[in-house]
């Protein structure tokens, strides 16, 4: 087939079909190469659902602990009950999501999760308290300036019990502390909670995929305000709750609790922001 010429005295170069084929062909490739990256680089900024055992207090060498302890002396100490959430989810579900979300925390501010506490403001606190004080009194001993108690069960009553707990442990302004519910600092359009519904649905539909059923709710409508037999408070899972959802949340909770850790840490006198202890060793820290 005879190639086309422009016109003589053209302000454009001599170009051939093959000519522009190849250069079209080149700069699809490089905009292929460009919007690949682009999607990767998308993707890392998505959080993960893995949880790192690195920053784990349960999981961690003397070494791990200190480092962690030197670089940012914040543990983050998860709360929750063994409680009804519908058919569709694990009886763990509070405890599961404060520990996640908090894990994902420190795996981006820096800091250490201690293993879940498994009790709430319904057991008798006048004997609860004290032993939670206790323990707080342990992690200050330990070397941390900032403690953080966060409750994946949401009523008033978990925030005054480790408030009130802490207390204590705060009074001397040596470390600071606070009680939280995990969406406390980031609650609004894309970060809520409610009662295995929607958002706590969606949470662990991201977290713990496995451990959904949702085909235990039925086709059928579900009761409102947690009534029987359903016991659930808030949007039809079925219909609002996704992967999505749930990662977004985790996202913006765990960020705006690594926000307030970072801000109650240079709150402190700046003599106590830093690990005290010569070092993690038999010689100078034991247990907790």
């Amino acid at each position: 087939m005879e190639e086309r010429r422009l016109p003589e005295g053209s302000l454009h170069p001599h170009i051939t079909r093959r000519d522009l084929v190849q250069t079209l062909t080149a700069a699809a490739f490089c905009l292929s190469r460009e919007v690949s990256a682009a999607d990767t680089m998308d993707e890392q900024k998505h959080i993960k659902k893995d949880l790192p055992a690195e920053v784990q207090m349960q999981f961690m060498r003397p070494a791990q602990l200190e480092k962690a302890l030197r670089d940012f002396p914040v543990i983050y100490v998860p709360f929750g009950p063994i409680e009804w959430h519908g058919r569709h989810l694990p009886l763990g579900n509070d405890a599961l999501k404060a520990h996640a979300i908090l894990v994902k925390t420190a795996e981006q501010f820096g800091g250490a999760v201690y293993p879940t506490v498994y009790f709430h403001e319904g057991f008798r606190l006048e004997f609860l308290v004290p032993v939670l004080t206790d323990l707080f009194q342990r992690l200050k001993k330990t070397g941390f300036r900032v403690i953080l108690g966060v409750s994946g069960h949401n009523v008033q009553g978990q925030i005054d019990m480790i408030n009130k707990a802490l207390a204590p442990v705060v009074a001397d302004r040596t470390v600071a502390g606070e009680g939280l519910w995990e969406i406390t600092l980031s609650r609004g359009d894309g970060s809520n909670t409610d009662h295995a519904a929607k958002w706590e649905t969606s949470n662990m539909m991201f977290l713990y995929p496995d451990l959904v059923d949702m085909s235990a709710l039925g086709n059928g409508p579900l009761a409102s305000d947690m009534k029987p037999p359903d016991g659930i408070g808030g949007l039809d899972p079925r219909k609002h709750a996704s992967l999505e959802v749930g990662r977004r949340n985790i996202e913006l909770a765990s960020q705006a609790i690594g926000k307030r850790a970072r801000d109650l840490l240079a709150s402190l006198p700046e003599d106590q922001r830093s690990f005290k202890l010569p070092a993690v060793s038999p010689e100078h820290w034991w247990m907790i």
